[in-house]
């Protein structure tokens, strides 16, 4: 799968809700309703992190949800690509963009979200074949206004800000041409995973699924 293929779905991906929840999961139980009241409340692709030793039985397990698309996040090296996909994600999410990440994210056909947040770095992946690119982190590099600068010079592509995104700043990013949609954790707060408030979260998801843009 070629770069540009990948943003083609990346694009898709995008579009199905204003945002992403990037998902930490630390207990492999709360998997599948943690994801079932995401998808309910309207946020149906869901970034579990690869932060913890159960995210891929977590994707694993949340790959079976209903209306669900998950996709994994933090892939750092070709095996976390592997991984995965073996695991059923139906995409990735990386701070960053490399040459290796490039060629095992085509040898696997994930579509890659890559991360890039200067002209030079969102170039670099046009040159691959990228389109459509996770801006982080969004909140300590410029924020909606680096993004909107960014849209003059390079209208061509599409951003998805993450990392100190909430419901607050979220509107700022949403409005932007350029921005398709962006990743935020404010929906899938620890406190509420850990108490198991599933009709917490559902609420949380429903008030960032109705934010325009």
């Amino acid at each position: 799968m070629t770069p540009a293929e990948q943003s083609a779905l990346s694009r898709k991906i995008c579009a199905l809700a204003p945002i992403i929840p990037v998902i930490v999961v630390k207990e492999l139980p709360h998997a599948v309703p943690l994801a079932t009241a995401l998808v309910a409340g309207g946020l149906p692709a869901l970034e579990v992190t690869l932060r913890t030793p159960v995210a891929l039985d977590a994707i694993r397990a949340m790959a079976n949800v209903e209306g669900g698309t998950v996709g994994a996040g933090t892939l750092l090296t070709p095996a976390d690509v592997k991984a995965a996909k073996a695991a059923g994600a139906k995409f990735g999410v990386s701070p960053g963009l490399t040459e290796t990440l490039v060629k095992a994210c085509q040898d696997e056909g994930l579509p890659l979200l890559p991360g890039c947040v200067t002209a030079s770095e969102v170039m670099r992946a046009m040159e691959w074949g990228y389109t459509v690119l996770k801006f982080f982190p969004a909140g300590t590099s410029g924020g909606a206004a680096a993004i909107k600068a960014l849209g003059g010079p390079l209208p061509q592509v599409g951003f998805c800000p993450t990392g100190g995104v909430s419901l607050q700043n979220a509107p700022d990013y949403l409005k932007l041409p350029n921005v398709l949609c962006a990743g935020g954790s404010w929906v899938a707060p620890d406190a509420k995973v850990q108490a198991g408030d599933w009709t917490g979260i559902e609420a949380l998801a429903r008030e960032a699924a109705a934010l325009p843009r």
